[in-house]
């Protein structure tokens, strides 16, 4: 039995120290997966911490019956938990304190607007809540940001759906496309052999020798010709 198949299964059965084991073997996954949210406001080791629950979901959710990799199951747990967490908690802080300003602009608003005898401009109500005008226009853009995420879009039997909810979806449909036009203008950029290669070995599931045998080149040949073009690929991709 695979070794990770093997923990997984110990772990099903309520081994604590085969369920740490399989975290501490998958710690390079999770921070692999963390550095692509690098930048988002948020310290990198809490965004491992948050990974390591989406690794631990993935462990206790694996069905042994799966015909994949425990690594291919895992990666899309780890991740969407790290997005959940990012969504969130950006709606937390928009909540506590834009929104709060966003609050007090109604309020400023309708009192201006008595005085006035008409709508205050920004620059008018920027002044009756000593703000800055960029502050106020945040706020009150946030503001209603919120409001329209958390708004039901759709309810049936009792389940709705948010705004908030599609959106993640797309996010992930859009995330899927973009990868695939990177893949695509990569791929643009091997020559025909090259690429020829890649299809063979990771497409078409050949071996290296089977690969150099339709290429016409030795099995050492594809694995250098292989190293090659994958080193290229990676220094493009984090260039």
């Amino acid at each position: 039995m695979d070794h990770t198949i093997a923990l997984i299964q110990r772990s099903h059965e309520g081994d604590e120290e085969a369920r740490t084991k399989l975290v501490e073997e998958n710690t390079g996954l999770i921070w692999c997966i963390v550095k692509r949210f690098y930048g988002r406001g948020t310290e990198p080791e809490d965004l491992f911490q948050i990974g390591s629950i989406g690794l631990l979901k993935a462990i206790d959710k694996f069905d042994l019956s799966y015909d994949v990799k425990f690594s291919t199951y895992a990666v899309p747990m780890i991740s969407g938990e790290i997005k959940r967490f990012l969504r969130d908690d950006g709606m937390i802080k928009v909540s506590r304190s834009l929104k709060e300003l966003s609050y007090k602009a109604y309020f400023a608003r309708e009192k201006l607007q008595e005085t006035l005898g008409r709508e205050p401009a920004i620059e008018e109500l920027a002044k009756e809540l000593a703000v800055e005008k960029e502050e106020l226009t945040m706020a009150l853009e946030a503001g209603g940001e919120v409001e329209s995420l958390h708004k039901t879009i759709y309810q049936s039997d009792g389940n709705e759906i948010q705004l908030m909810d599609k959106l993640a979806e797309q996010e992930e449909r859009e995330e899927k496309v973009l990868n695939r036009l990177l893949l695509s203008q990569l791929l643009g950029e091997l020559g025909k052999e090259e690429r020829r290669l890649l299809y063979l070995r990771y497409f078409a599931d050949k071996t290296q020798t089977q690969a150099g045998e339709e290429l016409g080149i030795s099995q050492v040949q594809v694995s250098r010709m292989e190293k090659r073009v994958l080193k290229s690929l990676r220094e493009k991709i984090n260039a």
